[in-house]
């Protein structure tokens, strides 16, 4: 039969663990006398290692360890009554800054059936505490740059634009003035999105919001008369994050520009609507007029940069576009599906 170690054994052996540990340990009394302390907690609190001993917690040092609740958690924990895991504590000493510790204490059966040991352990995490903070304050105030710089674009956009529009009203060709009408409405579906940025947090754009004021900003530029055409948007509480709201906004800018330079000729009246829908991953997005619908044959016209940049967003995101005709008008459906096996970039809902 095994014979058990005598209790005098036990504890030397855990006398000589706390001593010789590299992380700062006491070992206490029931009366919360120190039994031994580790060579680690001496050289970091800057004790004598001879003073230590038999001395009280609280009259360690120069009495910076009398703290009234530690001691009372410490003697609840000899009772069985509580227990002392990551507690922190706010350590001060006389013309030292304040370093802050996570102790963690609880009971040895060093072999003394008659008498209680505590193990307390102190770990310093002033550092670790400081660095967290500065990374804090690092992403507050990259954020608040963040969004300095998204206003600034926004407003240089919106000067951009201006410049466009003053140009295409002094050109004479016809072609030319096209071309810089078409750049000034790529130009502000962008600053409209800036601002939506600007005011995003967490790094997600909620669509609705944006949809709506991307196609305020459209409708502003390209529709002399509200009353015969309006932008309708229809999109539930989806929230994207702020690369894929690129996408989504140029792919709807492209649509609706389409749209109101084709869809209503001779002064028709017409609705456009957008219409946005998430379910999980699964995500659709559609843009719908009630115009002269599409042409056939010879009348169909050739494919433009509008149509390159649409079908080469739709291939990022993933998604598949479907062209059909709704009797009367046009629907172009974007739409990507998890299921399918794409790999999601899209939308949290």
């Amino acid at each position: 039969m095994q014979k058990t170690a005598p209790a005098h054994f036990e504890a030397a052996s855990t006398l000589a663990v706390v001593v010789s540990s590299n992380e700062p340990l006491l070992f206490l009394s029931d009366d919360l006398k120190v039994i031994a302390a580790s060579a680690s907690f001496c050289r970091a609190f800057d004790i004598d290692p001879r003073t230590v001993c038999g001395q009280r917690l609280s009259e360690i040092g120069n009495g910076e360890w009398a703290m009234p609740k530690l001691a009372s958690l410490l003697t609840a924990t000899a009772s069985g009554s509580a227990t002392i895991e990551a507690y922190e504590i706010d350590f001060q000493r006389p013309n030292q800054k304040t370093r802050h510790l996570v102790v963690n204490a609880r009971t040895l059966d060093d072999g003394d059936i008659d008498h209680i040991r505590l193990l307390l352990a102190i770990t310093d995490v002033t550092d670790m505490r400081a660095e967290a903070r500065l990374k804090d304050d690092l992403v507050r105030d990259n954020a608040i740059l963040l969004q300095e710089v998204q206003h600034r674009v926004a407003n240089s956009l919106q000067i951009i634009a201006s410049v466009l529009m003053q140009s295409a009203r002094r050109v004479q060709s016809e072609e030319a003035r096209g071309h810089l009408h078409n750049a000034h409405h790529r130009v502000m579906s962008i600053a409209a999105l800036q601002r939506q940025l600007s005011t995003s947090n967490g790094g997600k754009v909620e669509l609705h919001t944006y949809f709506t004021q991307l196609c305020q900003s459209l409708g502003a530029s390209m529709i002399a008369d509200p009353d015969r055409l309006s932008i309708q948007v229809t999109v539930d509480d989806s929230a994207v994050d702020a690369d894929v709201s690129v996408r989504l906004g140029l792919i709807v800018t492209e649509l609706v520009i389409n749209a109101l330079k084709h869809a209503f000729p001779d002064e028709r009246p017409g609705t456009i609507i957008i219409d946005y829908r998430s379910s999980s991953d699964d995500w659709t997005l559609s843009v719908t007029d009630n115009g002269i619908g599409m042409p056939a044959g010879s009348e169909a016209p050739k494919a433009g940069l509008g149509t390159g940049i649409v079908e080469a967003l739709v291939k990022t995101l993933n998604g598949e576009i479907q062209l059909s005709d709704t009797g009367p008008g046009t629907a172009v459906t974007i739409s990507h599906r998890e299921s399918a096996g794409s790999r999601d970039i899209s939308t949290a809902a």
